[in-house]
């Protein structure tokens, strides 16, 4: 479960429905601050509110949880190179060294070039090393949330 993803996907379902923090947080019962924890990954709701949330927005607590934005950027990893850089780095930096470092052990060489380039202070070799051997649905895992990511992204840029 990624935090960042859940945070975000929780912002985007608000704002598709039209409703500020303060809205939000009045039909829920709650502070705004308490919307804004959970759209900035410091919280995540708890069972009561994603039930409410779920009805709220007509979708399941898993959706809420396991978000799976459809894409419109990228469909997969390798394509990662079709983002400008900047947008890019913005996007991968919102994952922890280890998770980055794990979806593309399942990458190309071009693909982890980019990367190293644009992160170069972060031990990428040292990682994969400490990480040793993982389970492909690992790697397929953290590359279908970095995947989420920047097509959320892309979402709430265009409005």
């Amino acid at each position: 479960m990624n935090t960042n993803l859940i945070a975000g996907h929780l912002q985007y379902l608000r704002k598709k429905h039209h409703y500020t923090q303060e809205d939000l947080a009045k039909r829920l019962h709650l502070s705004r601050q308490a919307v804004s924890k959970w759209e900035t990954g410091a919280t995540i709701p708890d069972l009561e509110i994603l039930l409410q949330l779920s009805s709220l927005y007509d979708i399941s607590i898993n959706d809420i949880l396991e978000p799976d934005i459809q894409p419109r950027t990228i469909t997969d990893f390798e394509q990662l190179s079709v983002i400008p850089e900047k947008e890019l780095e913005e996007s991968l930096r919102l994952f922890d060294e280890k998770a980055l470092v794990t979806a593309l052990m399942g990458a190309s060489p071009g693909i982890n070039d980019l990367c190293e380039k644009l992160f170069p202070a972060i031990a990428f070799e040292k990682i994969r090393n400490d990480i040793g051997r993982i389970r492909i649905e690992e790697v397929e895992k953290r590359q279908k949330e970095i995947i989420s990511m920047i097509n959320l992204r892309e979402l709430e840029r265009r409005g």
